[in-house]
């Protein structure tokens, strides 16, 4: 049978129902980690042949940095069990897609939803290609419906952005004696507006481009984080990564990049800057790089945002921040 290793919080949905009601349904074990730390995690996995894991791309990176160290020592961890999994919460990036395939040999699912919708919409199947794994969230489940918006809710051409919108069983009916904030989010028909923004291609994959709040405007031009954030993860010295948008006299606003790097790598802001440069639009390269803060995460494992932007605004209004610009054009 399979066991499940759980280190998401069982008040969430991603614990208690994809990860508790999820391994009840189909009768698998199930062991419970209140705290996650990844060296502990592996050796949960190879002490109980865990076979599912579970986890936000954080998770992941932090379990392959540890397996590739105890690697390195020669004392690799023995995850052999593990067959699958699902990774939920924020982008994935392709390197650690494909670590987590061929180092951990987790084929994982990608999911994606939220707590009004019980929570699933969309996932990933295990025979889609890598590039659907990563640059997609999959197709939607049975029994739901997607829609692509924009501002007044009217649908967009297939590949253009907007606002994700779903209807089906799934959906909640309210919140909890407050209409009026049922109201702003579901409409008479049934529509769940999620408020993030997303395209829909004519195979029926969903990608996930960012929040409609995180979202910032450089120059008249809209910058989606999860954008840069992806070109950001293929550096080789970075672990993680958050990317903000803050004040600027000039641009209106700016990206700042707060990144965490890999044990035994140094990062040098300009040299990060250059990076981007090369790989995406001028207006997109973020013009401030922090390096080493802690990020403020929810206790899911999401980084929030709002938290960094306020640290950046200061930061900024401070002048402890350098700005910087590229020693490159940008594409």
């Amino acid at each position: 049978r399979d066991v499940f290793l759980l280190a998401v919080p069982f008040f969430h949905c991603f614990g208690c129902v994809m990860g508790i009601l999820g391994a009840v349904t189909w009768g698998a074990g199930i062991v419970p980690m209140p705290v996650f730390k990844p060296d502990e995690a592996l050796d949960l996995i190879q002490k109980h042949r865990a076979s599912v894991l579970y986890g936000v791309p954080t998770m992941f990176v932090l379990e392959l940095d540890e397996q590739r160290r105890a690697k390195a020592a020669g004392r690799p961890y023995n995850v052999s069990s593990l067959r699958t999994g699902i990774m939920a919460g924020a982008p994935c990036p392709v390197e650690v897609m494909r670590g987590t395939m061929e180092e951990l040999g987790c084929n994982v699912c990608i999911c994606y939803g939220l707590t009004e919708a019980s929570p699933v919409i969309t996932m990933t199947r295990f025979d889609d290609a890598l590039d659907k794994r990563v640059e997609t969230v999959g197709k939607v489940l049975p029994g739901v419906e997607v829609n692509i918006v924009d501002d007044a809710r009217h649908e967009v051409p297939l590949g253009q952005t907007g606002e994700l919108a779903c209807r089906g069983y799934n959906v909640m009916l309210g919140y909890w004696k407050n209409p009026e904030a049922t109201r702003q989010v579901i409409d008479k028909e049934g529509w769940l507006y999620s408020g993030d923004l997303a395209t829909l291609d004519g195979d029926g994959y969903v990608r996930i481009v960012g929040r409609k709040k995180d979202m910032y405007i450089v120059g008249g031009f809209n910058v989606y984080p999860a954008e840069v954030e992806e070109v950001l993860f293929t550096h080789p010295g970075v672990q993680n990564v958050s990317v903000v948008g803050v004040p600027d006299r000039v641009m209106g606003e700016v990206g700042m990049a707060f990144l965490t790097p890999r044990q035994g790598h140094t990062l040098n802001p300009q040299e990060v800057v250059d990076f981007c440069a090369e790989r995406i639009a001028a207006f997109k390269v973020p013009r401030y790089v922090i390096v080493g803060k802690e990020f403020p995460m929810t206790s899911s494992g999401k980084v929030q945002k709002y938290k960094l932007a306020e640290q950046g605004k200061e930061l900024v209004a401070s002048g402890q921040a350098p700005k910087l610009d590229p020693r490159r054009s940008g594409r």
